[in-house]
């Protein structure tokens, strides 16, 4: 009954989620159900477990959204990001949209900016070259996964994202683990969503589709005269200045102050450079840290709920059964790894999971730790990304969007593509004995 309550909570977040109910409403139904067919103290679960979660996440991330949705927020109202976005059209032409939004995303990524802070910074750019290439603005949140969750997240080597951080400190490995692999799987990642995403924007303006900008904010803000835009290459100064601090910091600073300490110095130069075009610099300091709150409460709650669940009964007889599976260690670390990301709907939070469980158990089988590094990594960030991840409620809303508009993208972009790079990349690894 447990099992099958935890089943029927993922499936109401799932099915309501798509109806267009909010992250907050969700999760306390569904996290109903868990507590119900669990058995649990109903009061005890949502005030220590699924509050635990929520303030957990909040307290460790609020910073993060803080900062970069001030910094958003001041790119925006200067113009620069919106002259940002013309430079990119000029380089690469009002066809290439789609790529542009997609590496300009990757970079970032890449570059340390986290998937829930990265929209902030895209978002503008976002709305010009889909606006100017007359793309529709439900395909973008697939752009935004592809670049984000895919290979900058989980298989690029050297990346400073979370789900490569989490393996190295039970694996004994660094975060350039299995450099061939990870760039084969990256390449594989890359091509086959570049692939799907373009195939989509034909298919999408065959159908008819226009661009829309995202409801409620004013169009105008994104319809100026470029004569009137500061100039693109001090436009570009405050995000290669975030980038450089990310990249060459990484090593002496924790990663969340660091990514605070840049974008707040990112906040700082776009300021100082445009001082003269802010009409209203009370009204966008408002607006900008205002917005972070909106932005993480999503997220919070996700997170919530996925707390609640891992300490439910039924999620540890789940996790218990996952490895107790006879499999070769290749097979039974990446499917363990997805299961878990999947019911948890978080890659990191899967992947600590699946490590604290059998981590010793992976490495007295004798399999190569850095292999089982770069797999484990790309598995997680398959299932982790399902209609109930709190990082897609966050993309979702952001860009106005409900799932039943943009989940399709992120679904294939996130979702199947990485699914599929596991599946092959564990078949040749068995097959290689490596």
């Amino acid at each position: 009954m447990g099992v099958i309550g935890l089943l029927l909570g993922i499936a109401i977040l799932i099915f309501f989620a798509y109806k267009g109910l909010g992250a907050l409403p969700l999760t306390l139904l569904a996290g109903v159900v868990v507590i119900l067919t669990n058995g649990m103290p109903l009061w005890t679960s949502f005030a220590e477990y699924y509050m635990g979660g929520y303030v957990g996440f909040f307290k460790a991330y609020f910073l993060i959204f803080a900062s970069s949705a001030f910094y958003a927020k001041l790119m925006e109202d200067s113009g620069a990001a919106i002259a940002i976005g013309y430079k990119f059209i000029d380089w690469f032409g009002k066809k290439r949209a789609v790529l542009v939004v997609f590496l300009a995303t990757a970079a970032m990524t890449y570059g340390g900016i986290s998937l829930f802070v990265v929209i902030f910074a895209v978002a503008p750019i976002i709305m010009v070259l889909f606006r100017e290439a007359d793309i529709p603005r439900r395909l973008s949140v697939g752009v935004l996964g592809a670049g984000a969750a895919t290979f900058t997240m989980t298989s690029l080597p050297g990346t400073p994202q979370l789900t490569n951080v989490i393996p190295t400190k039970f694996l004994g490995t660094t975060l350039t683990a299995a450099p061939v692999l990870g760039i084969i799987a990256s390449i594989m990642l890359f091509v086959m969503c570049y692939v799907y995403l373009v195939w989509e924007e034909k298919r999408l303006r065959a159908a008819g589709e226009h661009f829309s900008y995202i409801p409620g904010i004013d169009p105008s803000i994104y319809e100026v005269d470029r004569d009137k835009l500061p100039n693109a290459a001090l436009s570009f100064l405050p995000l290669v200045v975030l980038l450089i601090m990310i990249i060459t910091m990484r090593s002496i600073m924790d990663s969340t102050a660091l990514v605070v300490l840049a974008m707040f110095v990112g906040a700082a130069l776009a300021y100082l450079l445009n001082i003269k075009r802010f009409k209203n610099i009370k009204a966008t300091i408002n607006t900008g840290f205002g917005g972070a709150i909106s932005a993480i409460a999503s997220p919070c709650a996700v997170v919530a709920f996925g707390t609640l669940v891992k300490n439910a009964p039924a999620f540890q007889e789940i996790v218990a059964w996952v490895l107790s599976l006879q499999m070769h260690p290749y097979v039974l670390a990446t499917f363990a790894t997805a299961v878990i990301s999947g019911i948890t709907g978080s890659s990191s939070g899967g992947l600590t999971i699946t490590l604290q469980t059998i981590g010793p158990q992976l490495l007295e089988t004798g399999a190569n730790p850095a292999i089982m590094h770069r797999l484990m990594a790309i598995s997680a960030g398959s299932l982790d990304s399902l209609p109930h991840s709190s990082g897609l409620f966050l993309m979702l809303s952001f860009l106005g969007l409900t799932h039943k508009e943009g989940y399709k993208f992120l679904g294939v972009t996130t979702v199947i593509v990485p699914a599929i790079t596991t599946v092959i990349l564990v078949a040749v690894c068995v097959a290689m004995g490596i």
